[in-house]
């Protein structure tokens, strides 16, 4: 968690650089800082806000700073932790894998819809997403190597599902991407009943039968992702 003592050296420090460049009207259009508010996340574990522990920085804001915060590294907080930061200044929530993660989850999800419903039809040839991702990151460990520890069981589940999701670097590599696309054609042409789609993806099934979204795989992953951002408008006031 940041300090009030380094904050207010940060602040000190960039305002001086500001005046003494002559951008006093620049440094009052300054709207916010970034501080850690004690909230990070590994490769299997959160680390949840608490509110209590943050209230230093909370009470400086209102004494010694005329913005808000920019929180760094608000990924895979609740619902009540997001709209608690909020409260507290941190009016900036800055997320980033959560959103490649949803997306994993959701491709991963029609990945297992796919192989279920249509392995061994005639004339469907199966993406294999999963594996074929498995298999670029392999060849190219270069952005995961460093970043996943433990034995060959621990990583091999971390380039899958860790939470700093760092799949996320090959989703544009042409054989994934080329899989990605044949997931979505297959799935698009052969719709998948609601009663598999509930299996892995309910609450895209659930959207389904309320006629929210469409049997289409680019609706259901869009829905995906669009649940984690529903969660940041209901944190700043967006959505009650």
């Amino acid at each position: 968690m940041t300090k009030t003592k380094d904050l207010a050296r940060t602040l000190s420090v960039a305002e001086k650089a500001f005046v003494q460049r002559g951008l006093n009207e620049a440094w009052e259009r300054v709207i916010a800082v970034v501080v850690q508010p004690g909230v990070e996340f590994g490769d299997s574990t959160v680390f949840a806000y608490n509110s209590n522990k943050a209230n230093p920085l909370s009470r400086f804001i209102t004494r010694a700073w005329n913005g808000v915060y920019e929180a760094h590294s608000t990924d895979y907080q609740t619902l009540a932790a997001l709209r608690q930061l909020v409260l507290d200044h941190f009016a900036i929530l800055k997320v980033g894998p959560w959103l490649t993660f949803a997306f994993r989850e959701a491709v991963f999800g029609l990945a297992s819809v796919e192989r279920e419903w249509l392995s061994g039809k005639a004339g469907v040839s199966l993406s294999g997403l999963p594996e074929v991702l498995e298999t670029a990151m392999l060849e190219h460990p270069h952005h995961w190597q460093n970043h996943y520890s433990g034995d060959e069981r621990q990583v091999r589940i971390a380039r899958r599902y860790s939470y700093s999701d760092r799949a996320r670097y090959y989703w544009p590599q042409t054989s994934v991407a080329s899989a990605l696309q044949r997931l979505i054609d297959n799935l698009s042409e052969h719709t998948a009943p609601q009663s598999l789609l509930s299996q892995y993806m309910p609450s895209e099934a659930e959207a389904l039968r309320s006629g929210a979204i469409a049997n289409d795989p680019r609706a259901m992953i869009h829905h995906k992702i669009l649940a984690v951002l529903e969660q940041y408008a209901f944190a700043c006031g967006l959505r009650q």
